[in-house]
């Protein structure tokens, strides 16, 4: 008896697996983590530095996400390694490019100093005073200029240890330092104008200080204005000396009319 050959339906050939494909893939992933690390490492210190440059690059990289999710086609687990370590290793040279770019210096402009303290002296000075000549708008100078022009005479008529020290906290001291004679100066400076008198009040504050606290010997209230008459009355009372505006250009005009001298009876004249 014959029987019919039984035909068989051939074995449909599936996807062979391929160790070196698998294997070169895990090698471009663990590649990729590994400049992933190297360039989270760079863009932390950029970020730091230029913030500006962490919008860009996450900018970019949501950009690259959305055009991605777009493509319908899925692609090799070896080429989205490959792709990803080309982009990780452009962006860690765009990194590491910026973190050796220089930063630029902040622009700072030094501040002034006067060769007596604070402060600095930017007008003419007035006849005889040191480092500039001419005649001195007092009306033009800020106050501490003006403690810096009063530093300037004191210098210029002998004296010496002149310092500016006002500002917050002087307990109503602006310019200190010694007479020819040796006797401890202890000045107010008050740049007013014409209608502003120095009244007793700012006299009294001065007063209250001038010797108890700064131990001063002859205390001066110089100004560009004058004084009211209960200020120089209080004035007259505890020995201060006020200087008013005519006394003040007396002063700068003649270094004989130094005006300590009234309160050292006439030893450093």
């Amino acid at each position: 008896m014959t029987m019919s050959e039984r035909r068989t339906r051939p074995l449909s050939r599936g996807r062979r697996f391929d160790l070196r494909a698998t294997a070169m893939s895990f090698a471009l992933i663990a590649a990729a983590l590994i400049a992933a690390g190297l360039a989270v490492r760079a863009l932390a210190g950029v970020v730091q530095r230029r913030p500006v440059w962490g919008v860009v690059l996450l900018c970019v990289a949501v950009a690259a996400v959305l055009a991605h999710g777009r493509r319908r086609r899925r692609l090799s687990a070896a080429r989205i390694a490959r792709r990803a370590g080309e982009a990780l290793e452009q962006a860690t040279t765009t990194a590491l490019d910026a973190l050796d770019a220089p930063a630029p210096a902040p622009s700072t402009a030094p501040a002034p100093t006067g060769p007596y303290g604070e402060g600095a002296l930017h007008t003419a000075d007035a006849p005889g005073v040191p480092g500039v000549s001419g005649v001195l708008d007092y009306d033009a100078l800020s106050p501490e200029e003006f403690e810096e022009a009063i530093a300037a005479l004191c210098v210029r008529d002998g004296c010496s240890d002149v310092r500016v020290v006002g500002g917050a906290g002087d307990l109503g001291a602006d310019v200190v330092g010694l007479s020819p004679g040796g006797h401890r100066l202890v000045i107010q400076c008050k740049r007013y104008g014409d209608d502003n008198k120095v009244g007793s009040q700012d006299l009294q504050r001065f007063g209250g200080t001038c010797f108890t606290v700064h131990e001063a010997d002859v205390a001066l209230v110089v100004t560009t204005s004058d004084f009211t008459a209960p200020a120089r009355e209080y004035a007259e009372q505890c020995g201060i000396t006020c200087v008013d505006r005519g006394g003040l250009l007396a002063w700068s005009a003649d270094p004989a009319r130094r005006p300590w001298a009234a309160g050292t009876g006439g030893a450093d004249a």
